[in-house]
This record gives C-alpha cells, sequence and structure tokens, in this order.
C-alpha cells in the first residue's frame, strides 16, 4: 500500500515538474516576472492619482497633477501588450539558445503590429458619433485588450521564425570578414520577411473575409473565453488549490498558478486599474493582489496563521525555533523557510490547512466583495506587501479590507492550530 502510495506521488511530482520546466511556460513566467515592476508602477500611480492626490488638491489643480498618472497609465498599462510580445519572443528564444533573441524581439513587435487592423473607429470629443480613421493605432491595440495577443504572438510567431532562420536555404551568409551584427542581420533577413509577410498575410485574410482583425479575434474568442473559465471562482479555486498540493510535495506552486492563472489575474487587475483610475467601476473581483490579499497572507497556505500558532500556543521547542526564524520573511509573505524548515513538505496534518484555509479565506473574500462589505481590488501591490497594509493599499485604501484580514488571520490560527498539535506529536514521537 505505501509502494503504491509512493509510486503515485513521484509519478504526480515528475508530471508536475516536467510541466514547470516546460520552455514555453517557463518564458512566460519570465515574461511576467520582468513586467512585475510595470504593473506595480501602474498601481502606485492609480492609487495616488485616485486616493490620495483628491485628499489635498482640488478642482484644476488636481486634473493638473493626475496628468502624471495618466501619463504612468500609458506607460505601462496601455502598452502592456505591446510589453509582453517582444520580452516573451526574447525568453523563448533564450530558452531554446536561439543565436538572435534581439531578433525575435523586432519580428514579434512587427507582427503584432501586422495584426492591428488599418481602419479604426474612435469617437471625437464632445460628439456622439463614432468616426472611421485611417493610420492610428489605439491604446486598445496595445494594451490590456492585447495582452494575451501579446503572448501568443510571443510564442508562435517566435517558433515560426526561429524555424525558418535554422533553415541553411534562407540564411544569406557573407563571410568572417563582416561584423557578427551585421553577419546576423542577413542571416536573419529572409526569415524575418518570410515571417511578417505570413502575418501580415493571415491579417489581410481575416480582415476581408470575417471583417475582423486578429487580435480581436484572439481577444473575443480566446482570451475572453479562457479567462471566463479560469477566473470563476471554481476554476480559481481548482488551480489555487491544484498549486498549493504541489508545494505540500515540494514542488513550488508557480509550477501551475504562475503559468496558468497568474498571467489572467493580472490583466484582471489591469482592467480594474484602468477603470478604477477613470472613474468607472472596477469589472473583476478575483484578481493578482485579490490572491496577496486574501489567499497568501504570509505567503503560499496563509501560513502567518501557522507561524502565530506555533509562537502562541506550541509548545514543542523544534517548532517555536523554526517558527521564530520564520517570523521576519513570513510578515512579507516569503514563507519556503517553514514550507522546508518545519516542514510543511510531506507533512500529512499540516498539508490539510496548507491547501483548505487559502480556499476559504478566497470563498470569504469573494462573498465579502460581492456584497459589497469590501471594496474590489485595484491597485497592484506588490506579492511581499504585509498583510493589513496589503489589504488596506489594494483596496484603494477601504479600511474594512484591513479589519477582514485581520478576523480571517484569527480564525486561521484556530484552523491550523489541532493541526500543528498533531504534528507536533507525531515529531515528538519520532525523535
Amino acid at each position: 500500500m505505501d509502494t503504491s502510495k509512493r509510486t503515485f506521488t513521484d509519478r504526480f511530482s515528475e508530471f508536475a515538474m516536467r510541466l514547470g520546466g516546460e520552455v514555453h511556460l517557463q518564458s512566460l513566467r519570465d515574461t511576467f516576472a520582468i513586467l512585475m515592476p510595470f504593473f506595480v508602477l501602474a498601481g502606485l500611480g492609480t492609487l495616488l492619482n485616485s486616493v490620495f492626490l483628491p485628499l489635498i488638491f482640488k478642482g484644476d489643480t488636481l486634473a493638473s497633477i493626475q496628468v502624471w498618472g495618466g501619463l504612468i497609465n500609458n506607460a505601462t498599462l496601455n502598452i502592456c501588450g505591446l510589453l509582453v510580445a517582444p520580452i516573451t519572443a526574447f525568453t523563448l528564444a533564450r530558452h531554446k539558445s536561439f543565436s538572435n533573441p534581439i531578433g525575435a524581439s523586432a519580428v514579434a513587435i512587427s507582427a503584432l503590429f501586422a495584426f492591428m487592423p488599418l481602419v479604426n473607429s474612435v469617437l471625437p470629443i464632445n460628439s456622439k458619433t463614432e468616426v472611421a480613421v485611417n493610420g492610428i493605432v489605439l491604446l486598445k491595440n496595445l494594451g490590456t485588450q492585447s495582452m494575451f495577443a501579446g503572448v501568443i504572438v510571443g510564442l508562435f510567431i517566435t517558433e515560426l521564425f526561429m524555424k525558418l532562420a535554422k533553415n541553411k536555404k534562407f540564411q544569406i551568409k557573407l563571410g568572417e570578414n563582416v561584423p557578427p551584427q551585421v553577419g546576423k542581420s542577413f542571416e536573419a533577413m529572409i526569415p524575418t520577411i518570410l515571417t511578417v509577410a505570413i502575418c501580415a498575410l493571415i491579417s489581410a485574410i481575416l480582415i476581408v473575409t470575417i471583417k475582423m482583425d486578429l487580435i480581436t479575434v484572439i481577444s473575443t474568442m480566446i482570451q475572453e473565453p479562457l479567462r471566463k473559465i479560469n477566473t470563476s471562482l471554481p476554476g480559481y479555486l481548482f488551480i489555487f488549490a491544484l498549486g498549493n498540493i504541489l508545494f505540500t510535495f515540494g514542488i513550488h506552486s508557480a509550477v501551475i498558478f504562475g503559468t496558468v492563472l497568474e498571467p489572467l489575474l493580472i490583466a484582471n487587475i489591469n482592467d480594474n486599474m484602468l477603470a478604477f483610475s477613470n472613474g468607472q467601476v472596477p469589472p473583476h473581483i478575483l484578481t493578482k493582489p485579490f490572491v496577496t490579499v486574501f489567499a497568501q497572507m504570509g505567503g503560499s497556505g496563509c501560513t502567518i496563521c501557522l507561524l502565530i500558532a506555533i509562537m502562541i500556543f506550541s509548545k514543542y521547542d523544534p517548532s517555536k525555533k523554526v517558527g521564530a526564524l520564520s517570523l521576519g520573511p513570513g510578515i512579507f509573505n516569503i514563507n519556503e523557510p517553514l514550507i522546508y524548515g518545519f516542514p510543511i513538505v510531506f507533512n500529512i496534518p499540516l498539508m490539510i490547512p496548507f491547501v483548505g484555509v487559502p480556499l476559504l479565506f478566497s470563498i470569504v473574500g469573494y462573498v465579502l466583495t460581492t456584497i459589497g462589505w469590501v471594496s474590489k481590488t485595484v491597485v497592484f501591490v506588490p506579492w511581499m506587501t504585509p498583510p493589513l497594509v496589503s489589504g488596506y493599499l489594494a483596496t484603494g485604501g477601504d479600511w474594512r479590507a484591513v479589519i477582514i484580514q485581520i478576523i480571517l488571520i484569527i480564525v486561521g490560527v484556530f484552523l491550523y492550530l489541532p493541526f500543528l498539535k498533531i504534528s507536533d506529536t507525531i515529531s515528538n514521537k519520532e525523535m
């Protein structure tokens, strides 16, 4: 019986590790890690523009100062699709040891623009009728709506470009007497021309036949359905639970959460930030900072509750020593010392609350947000923001989020407590 369990665990762990090591998923994780400072800046700009500055300034003075926040939005949220495409292309090319990752990035930018419409409908200021305009690019084709298109371009178009570039029939060799970068440019000339021309041909066929550009197709037929499934409450709970289950087997939750769910939650918070900064109702409840506020207080598993339980109630010295060492990092949601040092990994009693407590807190946070007892998250706070501070900032200064976090932490302490006592008893007997 034990052998079969170990065999299943080993196979499951190997599958999860292979999934986490898949080159395209690694490239996406690297891409969003690179872009994280931009999203955090967008959150800080939204917080200042929409929460703090209106408390200090009024009228024309406020409007003048808020121009700064609007420019931050333009430099972050409104071009995130444009940023995603070349960075994804670069990281994928680097992971595949392609010799010209910068060339792949340039092709990705060009391909993204090839997939945009030639004519756009715009609504002039103080007008109720849209007009068709040629020769302009709309921010909606560069920003959050095109983020998933940027991912697809960065992955699939880069694969096409690299495949063509590796074909010797398409390489122009100038010899060893020319500068290396010039040689690379000529080697990539035909593959670049073919890749961009193919993208333009696909885009032209779509525009002529179905009157829709590829970015709109991806947004309406792929991005939005996928986001509705994965960021629905059942989809979110399933993926999040699976990530934490992996963590209890020693495989970081980012293997699942960071690749399948996080990009969509980032797209959600970007939508919320834009809506909030424009004085509109934020559309999404489940976002990346929602996870930080409700489901990862102290890190994965809401282990700030376990740390408090250890420090107050545990009578087992080794547990108290590990807890004391883990308390400092745990305040900033860094809990690897606790997960691997306590450990929680393969600790059957603690695996249960580690998976269950964040799910319960997520459901509570979702319900309370739905009924209006707490504001939606509208600011992208860094994941290492301490509990209580994270709740206040992420909700745009809603003090109710802080109260809810305090109550949840207290509840979490008592949920972890019986499992902690079982774990301490088992560890003590094994000494």
